[in-house]
């Protein structure tokens, strides 16, 4: 679920993969394996996103794990990651209904 909120952090500060991994000093296809879920971003990789985003790194930490035999607790929060998650993807495809109208 990491990649979908670090995809959508991209996505609602209007950057296009390559301007994010200049930002962040990696390759653009880092940035693209990160996102499609095929890598996982290192914590230093986090933090940059936190400084350059301004948000704390709890917060996209929030997003980190998907525990398959969670405690109850664990499973709330997954669940309600995962409404976060399905609400930005409401706002992004708003955002792009108005910029095609």
């Amino acid at each position: 679920m990491i990649h979908e909120a670090l995809r959508l952090i991209r996505v609602f500060h209007d950057l296009k993969q390559v301007e994010l991994a200049e930002k962040l000093g990696v390759s653009k296809s880092h940035i693209s394996e990160i996102e499609k879920g095929n890598k996982s971003p290192s914590l230093d990789l986090i933090q940059r996103y936190a400084t350059e985003f301004k948000i704390p790194v709890s917060s996209i930490m929030f997003f980190a794990e998907e525990l398959p035999n969670a405690k109850s607790g664990d499973k709330i929060r997954s669940k309600i990651a995962g409404k976060v998650i399905d609400i930005l993807r409401f706002v992004e495809r708003k955002a792009d209904a108005e910029d095609a109208a």
